[in-house]
């Protein structure tokens, strides 16, 4: 039995040395080695923040942060001046709040020229149809959405949210109404830019 295990160990030792390692000191004249470094990748983040100015002779105002991590953006509004009740908030094809109505933001962002709808929706929707929201009886609102269709920076024409305007309206998405859902006047603008 001793016979066989020493057999055995001096069999492997013979096997081990006998196979070459495939490094640059041992490989043939003239072969090629294909060498790669190891990478790490790292996790994509980008922050945005954005001042929420009146506009159409209201007192909406607040703040805006966007955060992208990975594939996914997050999307806090806090918003004051707000009528009690439910608001819509969209994003806007231009980051131009210029006008003191925020018509120079342009129409709802569409890049895939889709109907307006719900988010989400399989009859179709803009990548800028957040949706509705609700402000408390002191007119303040917390706004939270994320989603894996919107990037920051990217330079993806339909994803990347730099160059658009997030704008609250007075009033409710409908969700139905074309082009914009009939949500009234924009009450607030802010621009999304670096």
């Amino acid at each position: 039995m001793k016979k066989l295990v020493l057999l055995a160990c001096v069999s492997a030792l013979l096997f081990a040395t006998g196979c070459k390692k495939n490094t640059k000191d041992n490989v043939e004249p003239g072969t090629e080695i294909e060498t790669t470094d190891s990478m790490v990748e790292t996790e994509k983040t980008a922050k945005v923040k954005l001042t929420m100015n009146a506009k159409s002779e209201s007192a909406v105002k607040g703040n805006i942060v966007f955060t992208q991590e990975g594939e996914e953006v997050a999307m806090v509004a806090m918003l004051e001046g707000l009528t009690p009740g439910e608001h819509a908030i969209h994003l806007h094809e231009k980051a131009d709040c210029s006008s003191d109505d925020g018509k120079s933001s342009g129409g709802h962002w569409n890049p895939t020229n889709q109907p307006h709808g719900k988010w989400g929706s399989a009859a179709g929707y803009h990548k800028g149809d957040i949706g509705n929201f609700i402000a408390d009886d002191k007119g303040y609102a917390v706004v939270n959405f994320s989603t894996n269709e919107w990037c920051i920076g990217c330079g993806d024409a339909n994803k990347d949210i730099l160059g658009k305007a997030v704008i609250v309206h007075q009033g409710v998405d409908d969700f139905t109404s074309q082009p914009s859902g009939d949500a009234g006047s924009r009450v607030s603008c802010g621009g999304i830019i670096e």
